[in-house]
Parts: C-alpha cells; sequence; structure tokens
C-alpha cells in the first residue's frame, strides 16, 4: 500500500491547463505524491496544443487522456485537491473523504483563446509557465518529507 498523498488536479474539461499541472507534478515532485487530473465535463481528448508546448520542454503528456471526476469520487483519498479553473472551482463536490487540502489556481483557459497559431502557442506557452510557477513555489512550502530537491 502506498503512502503517497495523492493530488486531484482538477478542471472542467481535463484537457489543457489540468494535464499539464499533472505533468509539472509528476516531474517536479517525482515519487513523492501519486498525482492524477480529473474533469467535471471532460473532453474527448488532450488538447494537441498543450502536448506540444509541455513537449517543447521535455514533459510527455501524449499518453495522458481526460477523466471524469466520477472515476475518484469514493475511490481516491486526496490529500491535495488542485483545482485549475473557475468553473470547475464552482461545480466541484466539496467533500472527497478524508483530510485534504484544496489549492484554488484559476488560468486562463488556452482552449479559448482565439489568434493565430503563434499567438495561440504563445498562450499555452503562457499558461504553462504560470502553472509551473504554481506547482514549484507550492512545493517549496511543503514539509520537509514531501520536499522536493533541485
Amino acid at each position: 500500500m502506498s503512502h503517497q498523498p495523492n493530488i486531484l488536479v482538477l478542471c472542467t474539461g481535463n484537457s489543457c491547463r489540468s494535464q499539464m499541472a499533472e505533468g509539472f507534478f509528476r516531474q517536479l515532485a517525482g515519487d513523492r505524491f501519486s498525482v492524477q487530473s480529473a474533469g467535471m465535463d471532460p473532453k474527448p481528448e488532450v488538447h494537441p496544443l498543450a502536448i506540444e508546448v509541455m513537449r517543447e520542454i521535455g514533459i510527455d503528456i501524449s499518453q495522458h487522456r481526460p477523466k471524469n471526476i466520477k472515476e475518484f469520487l469514493g475511490r481516491l483519498s486526496v490529500g491535495y485537491l488542485v483545482i485549475v479553473c473557475d468553473k470547475a472551482n464552482e461545480t466541484c463536490p466539496r467533500i472527497f473523504p478524508g483530510r485534504w487540502e484544496r489549492l484554488y489556481w484559476p488560468f486562463d483557459d488556452p482552449a479559448e483563446f482565439r489568434g493565430s497559431r503563434e499567438e495561440t502557442l504563445a498562450e499555452f506557452r503562457k499558461v504553462r509557465d504560470e502553472i509551473k510557477a504554481s506547482i514549484v513555489a507550492r512545493l517549496a512550502k511543503l514539509p520537509k518529507q514531501q520536499q522536493v530537491s533541485g
């Protein structure tokens, strides 16, 4: 039985922001956490530009798939619930079993951005970098046994 705290990253569509956050948590926190992401109303696939901008920095999320939060309710003991969008924050169930910490980090949805391909990629990169900065800052505040080195 694993003693790793579970992190569940929640968004509406589970196709961009939550997928990028899951990728960052897996890379930056190593094996200190078990990380999943889910959506309140998941899209059919991970957004191709989210995959592309994460690949640019060496994180492969191409095998991720959008998941419904219902896959985890009652099945996952959540240590940290990280909500990355306004809509999910409004509709997220307030109760998970056990003791957990709820973090609300609203990021712009890059999938809703309208512009040229280069402008849209720039928006995805901006959101990606904001997500990374939030995760790095949060990991630095964790107790020593859960901190990430390097």
